[in-house]
C-alpha cells in the first residue's frame, strides 16, 4: 500500500455519552454502593466524551500491514480507568482525562501461516465480557465481576497468534494494571497474559476465550518490600452461544486469588440478548459474586479515592465484610436509525438489584441488605 493509501484509510469518530443512576433510598453519601459506571445516586453525569483517530489493521492480510489507536476520553468515567503516572494527576475532579487507547498497531507474517498481531503501547485490558466503551455492552453499570475481578488499563503489549481460522494463542506483558513506569507503577515488578480464543465453533454459533494473569499489583506503601512477590492470579472464561439469530447467551465464569491481600473472589455472570426488532434489544443479566474478605468490593467516596486507593495511599472509601453479592438487572437497548451525520444514537434504560445473599448490610450507607437502582444512558456517535 502506498503511503497515500495507508493516509487515506485513517478515520476519525467522536462519541459522547450521558445517563443518571437513581437510588430511592437516597444513600447519604451519595454513592450507589459497589457501582463504578453511575456511582454517584440521583446525579445526572457525563460519563464520557471521546474523539478517536485510528487506522485499522488487516488481520487477514498476507503480508505485513501497520496502524494504530489513539482515544482521548474526558468525562467521569475516568475516575476509574486512570493510569498512574500519565494522566492521574492532570485533572482532580468529578470529570477527568484519559488516554484509554494510544497504542501502534501490526500484523506480521511470522511463525504461521496466519501470521501475528501485535499492539503495543496504552492497551484496554482484554479480559472479560464489558467494556469501557458503551456501545459494546448492554447495561450502563457493569457487573461486580468487571470491577472488581477484571484489570482495566495497561502500558505494555500484547500478541495474537492465529493458529488456524477458529483458534488464536493470546500472551502480553505490562507493567501493572492501572500503572506505568517508575514513579507510576505502585511496585517494581512486571505482569503478563496467556491464554486462547476461538471462534466459528459449532457451526458459527460458538465463541470461547480463556485469560489468564498473573503478576504482583498491590503497592509497595501498603505491602512494603513484599508487594513485588506477593502474585495475583487472575483468571476469566468467557462463553457465547448463538441460540438463535435473535437471542444470545453468554456466560462468564472469573476467580482471582490475590496471595498480598490473602483474598479471593469468585464470580459468574450470565447474559442474555433479544433482538425483540431491528431497532430494540433486550437485555438481562444475572450475576453471583463472592468476596471472601471484603477487603475486594468497595466504594470509593472522592473523585480521586479509586487511584489513591490503587497506590496504598489514605482514601475514602467503604467497604462490608465478607459478602456473597447477588445482583440481577434487566434492560433494553433502542438504536433507531438516524442519518444527518449521527452514527449511532442508543438509549438504554435499566432496572438492577443487588442483595447480599449472606446477611450483610454492604448498600445504602451500611444500612440495608439490598439495593435498587434505575438507570439510563444516551450514546451519540459521530
Amino acid at each position: 500500500m502506498t503511503a497515500q493509501g495507508w493516509l487515506s484509510s485513517v478515520t476519525f469518530a467522536a462519541q459522547i455519552e450521558g445517563g443518571v443512576n437513581a437510588n430511592p433510598a437516597r444513600p447519604g453519601n451519595g454513592v450507589n454502593y459497589g457501582q463504578f459506571i453511575g456511582d454517584r445516586a440521583n446525579q445526572a453525569q457525563l460519563n464520557q466524551l471521546t474523539a478517536t483517530m485510528a487506522r485499522a489493521v488487516d488481520t487477514g492480510a498476507s503480508g505485513y500491514d501497520f496502524g494504530f489507536v489513539l482515544r482521548a476520553l474526558y468525562g467521569s468515567d475516568a475516575r476509574y480507568y486512570n493510569l498512574d503516572g500519565l494522566t492521574d494527576r492532570a485533572i482532580p475532579s468529578r470529570y477527568q482525562f484519559i488516554l484509554p487507547q494510544a497504542h501502534i498497531d501490526a500484523h506480521l507474517p511470522w511463525l504461521t501461516r496466519r501470521g501475528l498481531d501485535v499492539q503495543a503501547g496504552v492497551l484496554g485490558s482484554p479480559m472479560g465480557i464489558e467494556t469501557l466503551d458503551p456501545t459494546t455492552r448492554p447495561f450502563y453499570s457493569l457487573a461486580y465481576t468487571t470491577e472488581f475481578a477484571t484489570p482495566f488499563e495497561h502500558v505494555g503489549a500484547m500478541f495474537q497468534l492465529h493458529l488456524n481460522k477458529h483458534f488464536d494463542i493470546l500472551f502480553g506483558v505490562d507493567t501493572g494494571n492501572q500503572t506505568s513506569f517508575g514513579g507510576g507503577d505502585n511496585n517494581g515488578a512486571a505482569a503478563g497474559y496467556f491464554g486462547f480464543t476461538g471462534t466459528g465453533l459449532a457451526g458459527g454459533k460458538l465463541a470461547v476465550t480463556y485469560l489468564g494473569r498473573i503478576g504482583p499489583e498491590n503497592a509497595v506503601r501498603l505491602l512494603g518490600a513484599r508487594a513485588n512477590g506477593a502474585q495475583r492470579f487472575w483468571n476469566d472464561l468467557d462463553v457465547t452461544y448463538q441460540l438463535s439469530s435473535k437471542l444470545t447467551l453468554t456466560g462468564e465464569l472469573n476467580v482471582m486469588h490475590d496471595a498480598g491481600l490473602r483474598a479471593d473472589t469468585y464470580g459468574f455472570v450470565s447474559f442474555l440478548s433479544y433482538h425483540l426488532t431491528p431497532t430494540l434489544t433486550l437485555n438481562y443479566r444475572g450475576e453471583i459474586f463472592r468476596d471472601n474478605t471484603g477487603l475486594v468490593v468497595t466504594s470509593f467516596l472522592s473523585d480521586t479515592a479509586y487511584m489513591r486507593a490503587l497506590f496504598g495511599k489514605s482514601a475514602a472509601t467503604q467497604s462490608a465484610p465478607a459478602t456473597t453479592y447477588g445482583a440481577l438487572t434487566l434492560g433494553a437497548t433502542w438504536r433507531p436509525e438516524t442519518g444527518h451525520g449521527v452514527k449511532l444514537f442508543e438509549i438504554r434504560p435499566e432496572i438492577r438489584f443487588d442483595r447480599s445473599l449472606n446477611g450483610t448490610t454492604p448498600f445504602n450507607d451500611l444500612r440495608n441488605v439490598g439495593q435498587f437502582t434505575f438507570g439510563v444512558d444516551m450514546v451519540l456517535g459521530f
